[in-house]
């Protein structure tokens, strides 16, 4: 079923669900959306299983032709939603019918937004996942971003009987001042004072952010004397913080496989969400957290997050 003509793609669209796993070891990355928070969310407000692929969409969103009646939900950075000119709610449904205009303007807060439709985006399976891995051009629509004059079409999916919207109080805010916890390693030992300063310093986004990584520019953080400045490359995964021969680190995200510089710690994985909505000239700080902190994190998170799918479909 057609659902959207692309009349103005955006900076950076693209189709992502929850990830393509399994297939690192062949240098294929998991991709998948960055802010896991606001996909899962954009999906369960429009009556989708969580994992459904949707509409990332980076600082500028896109302008689209309505197709076929559907409802529709916006997630995601604090971002203008107009639906034929008129202002739409963020983080809550609504429905809308054939010739109608949909415009996602630019962010105000936070760098990424969700757009999740009824039976979510429709394009063929690549390795398990419908995500676009832009590098390797695989997934996603073509395996590219969006494009102007694209058809984008939806999976079959019924109609909400009520409009549904995320509490404000579960809705998450987007500062330009940003800490994120991390694990010291796996590669401390190449550090001394340098972890002092690293979990000690202030540190800007630059922009050089993207999908495979964040570099941040502030106090170098030294290697340990005598300690190599790189290391035979290994697997990467999601939030490690490489520091290369310059001292400034670059955290790693969702389409990077491999990395060859020490890594002097690794961001939680409810973080990254943090990461993604971070965008150049913000601001981050590190905090240090053990291994067992992280893990109670992670399980309070999905605690939540079960309290708030409860809280969204009860009743619609």
């Amino acid at each position: 079923m057609e659902a959207f003509r692309v009349l103005e793609p955006g900076i950076y669209t693209t189709v992502q669900d929850k990830g393509r796993y399994g297939y690192q070891k062949f240098g294929v990355p998991i991709s998948g959306a960055m802010d896991q928070f606001a996909y899962r969310v954009a999906n369960l407000l429009v009556g989708n299983p969580e994992d459904a692929a949707a509409l990332e969409i980076t600082i500028l969103g896109p302008r689209l032709e309505i197709l076929s009646e559907a409802d529709i939900a916006v997630t995601g950075a604090e971002i203008p939603i107009l639906l034929n000119d008129e202002p739409m709610e963020g983080w809550a449904s609504f429905r809308v019918k054939p010739g109608d205009l949909l415009e996602i303007k630019q962010t105000a807060r936070g760098c990424r937004a969700y757009l999740a439709v009824t039976g979510s985006i429709d394009v063929p399976v690549v390795m398990g996942s419908r995500s676009t891995y832009v590098g390797g051009r695989i997934g996603g629509y073509g395996g590219r971003p969006l494009r102007k004059g694209d058809i984008l079409s939806r999976g079959e999916g019924r109609l909400l009987k009520a409009r549904r919207r995320l509490p404000h109080e579960f809705i998450p805010t987007y500062p330009r001042e940003i800490l994120l916890r991390a694990i010291p390693g796996p590669q401390d030992d190449h550090f001394d004072e340098g972890l002092d300063v690293f979990f000690g310093s202030e540190f800007r986004v630059t922009p050089n952010a993207d999908r495979m990584g964040y570099r941040l520019e502030g106090p170098p953080v030294p290697h340990r004397e005598g300690a190599p400045r790189g290391i035979i490359s290994e697997p990467s995964v999601p939030g490690g913080v490489q520091i290369p021969p310059d001292g400034q680190p670059i955290i790693l995200l969702l389409e990077q496989t491999v990395g060859g510089y020490p890594k002097i710690a690794t961001v939680i994985t409810p973080d990254i969400d943090r990461v993604a909505q971070a965008k150049p000239g913000d601001r981050v700080r590190f905090e240090r957290v053990d291994l067992e902190t992280a893990h109670g994190i992670l399980h309070l998170q999905e605690e939540a997050f079960e309290r708030i799918r409860k809280r969204i479909t009860m009743g619609a």
